[in-house]
């Protein structure tokens, strides 16, 4: 995130990328709440939860959605970590999230479904563009296989 930028998760707490020091961040970022992509890519890396963790991630979702709205999302489904409210779009915007896009044909302005991973030292190790919203965790799975 950027620096400076401190945000809240759905239960309040200030989210800032420095205190991952040390871990790999998996940082989804997705369009919105309740919907059925979000809800597959959110589940998607819940099932997935134990496995990341042991293998070293975290997990932190960043929507422009409010807090109020993550706190349903997360009670809802279950999600075992933080989704940032970005209602400004800021975070959204500096890491390329938000921008033009194509849907069902048309050019639309709005978040940019992507994933980027950040390493232990926190800089950007991958990025995934192309997300497979019901398989995104084995996705991620697969590039770190050796």
């Amino acid at each position: 995130m950027q620096k400076g930028c401190l945000r809240r998760d759905q239960d309040g707490n200030v989210i800032k990328l420095s205190n991952y020091k040390g871990k790999k961040i998996i940082l989804y970022f997705y369009p919105k709440d309740n919907t059925p992509g979000c809800t597959a890519e959110a589940c998607s890396l819940r099932d997935n939860y134990e496995e990341l963790i042991r293998k070293g991630f975290v997990v932190l979702g960043v929507s422009p959605d409010t807090e109020k709205s993550h706190k349903g999302f997360a009670e809802k489904f279950q999600l075992p970590f933080p989704l940032i409210a970005d209602s400004d779009k800021k975070i959204l915007t500096a890491y390329g999230a938000y921008g033009e896009k194509m849907m069902y044909g048309k050019k639309v302005t709005g978040v940019i479904r992507t994933t980027i991973i950040i390493d232990e030292k926190g800089i950007i190790e991958k990025v995934i563009k192309k997300v497979d919203t019901k398989e995104h965790a084995p996705q991620i799975f697969k590039l770190y296989a050796n």
